[in-house]
């Protein structure tokens, strides 16, 4: 006799619910689930065509920046050979830069999307979380060293850079001076609020010009010089999946490890959200010190950016061992969560608020795209062979120097998104940092000295 047949299960896996429909949310466009994603989509585009003001609370613009970036950049990662190159942080900076230019974006959405970006100043909050979070998880003792010795191929890579920019510009027929002042130092000056801006005040009180004409001309090679860093950094992460003896894949050298590493297990089983959520109080109380170092300074004429006072403070934590494991721990969780959730949703917006299209295309003279180009990959080979030559890892020791011609913070975050190597933003922030204030300091008082 044979048996009836088995009641049908509607759970079960065959089924479209709920199983189907959970595969079909497990389809991301970045972090977003596809579904999630569409419905964000049609949101966000039914506000835009409205008339008036675009809504600019929080959630609205953080929706906003998240469906741009990832966008963006699920673009960029499915170009054939480019994705290889940093194409994905490329378009997720550029693509935004261009619509915005061309007013294919409304104006409503563009002025939401750059007061909210430059009234909430989010990118130094991104900066916080991955500086601390990364310098936190470090090993201690490879922490010191890697600091000391990353100053050598910076350096060497500053004066041969420097050197081969103006040979290269002075063969092009732009002239040696030009060259080193309107080229070559702009893209070494740290970015644009940091370098380009006080370079050019520096350079219009000298030659007595308007400080506006001046930074028109160097604001160019900072875009452009800034790009080329990116499409190369994005080239030395496919060289480092060949060749896998040459990097540390973000550790910058050899037998460094997270203390993390060797008591994760144990780490984990005490640690609970609360840990997460003081960790990131204690990168915003880092960052709020450095402002508060900052502003007290600038009372006294001294420069000191609030990045840098963050830097030593959460360095100077680590050695002294003033964080606890959990803590630790909790850092590296709020790291990890900044850098694949909120970096392509902040390069959109520095696309959109802070990366001017015309002043880009601006740097495309074949002369000096030529001189750039050779400027930064001067840069980067000497990074690449003195850093080996310190016993860094190579490539994370040209990635380092790369971000000396990077776009400032918003360059830093590129560069490292293109390489895949954010845990290098410590380094990078050196390297953007203290490289710019020295360069622009020796560029004016060059030009005092010297003249036009």
């Amino acid at each position: 006799m044979s048996l009836p047949p088995a009641p049908s299960d509607k759970n079960s896996p065959t089924g479209f619910w709920p199983h189907g429909w959970w595969k079909i949310m497990e389809l991301r466009i970045g972090i977003l689930p596809l579904p999630v994603y569409l419905l964000l989509l049609f949101i966000v585009a039914w506000f835009a065509m409205q008339p008036g003001k675009f809504p600019t609370e929080i959630c609205m613009m953080m929706t906003v920046l998240a469906i741009g970036g990832f966008t963006c950049g699920e673009l960029g990662k499915r170009i054939p050979i480019l994705h290889h190159f940093g194409a994905a942080a490329i378009f997720a900076t550029f693509i935004p830069s261009f619509l915005a230019f061309k007013k294919i974006l409304p104006d409503t959405l563009i002025t939401a999307i750059t007061d909210f970006t430059k009234g909430t100043n989010f990118l130094y909050l991104f900066i916080a979380a991955v500086i601390v979070g990364s310098i936190l998880g470090m090993d201690r003792t490879v922490l010191i060293r890697g600091f000391v010795k990353i100053f050598i191929p910076m350096a060497v890579g500053s004066v041969l850079a420097a050197a081969v920019g103006v040979g290269v510009g002075s063969m092009l027929g732009l002239g040696a001076k030009h060259t080193f002042f309107y080229l070559v130092v702009p893209v070494m000056a740290g970015g644009v609020g940091e370098g380009a801006l006080p370079l050019s005040t520096g350079y219009a009180d000298v030659l007595h010009l308007k400080q506006g004409d001046v930074f028109a001309q160097v604001l160019p090679p900072v875009m452009f010089g800034s790009l080329t860093a990116i499409l190369i950094s994005g080239a030395l992460n496919f060289v480092g999946k060949r060749y896998p003896h040459l990097t540390g894949n973000g550790r910058l050298q050899p037998a460094e490890h997270d203390d993390l590493d060797l008591k994760k297990d144990e780490i984990a089983a005490h640690m609970d959200v609360t840990h997460v959520a003081a960790a990131g109080s204690l990168a915003l109380a880092f960052y709020l010190l450095g402002l508060f170092v900052a502003a007290f300074g600038a009372k006294f004429g001294k420069v000191w950016p609030a990045a840098l006072t963050m830097l030593a403070l959460a360095v100077v934590a680590k050695l002294a061992n003033a964080v606890s494991p959990k803590l630790q721990q909790g850092a590296h969780v709020v790291y990890k969560f900044f850098a694949s959730a909120v970096t392509y949703p902040l390069l959109f917006a520095i696309g959109v608020a802070m990366t001017p299209w015309d002043k880009l295309v601006a740097a495309f003279a074949p002369a000096n795209l030529v001189t750039i180009v050779a400027e930064v990959a001067t840069m980067v080979l000497t990074g690449f062979v003195v850093g080996k030559w310190v016993k860094l890892y190579p490539i994370e020791a040209a990635i380092v120097n790369s971000c000396r011609c990077g776009q400032g913070g918003t360059g830093d975050v590129a560069i490292l998104t293109a390489s895949n190597r954010m845990q290098l933003m410590p380094f990078a922030q050196i390297a953007t940092r203290i490289g710019g204030l020295v360069t622009v300091w020796t560029a004016i008082n060059a030009l005092a000295y010297f003249g036009a």
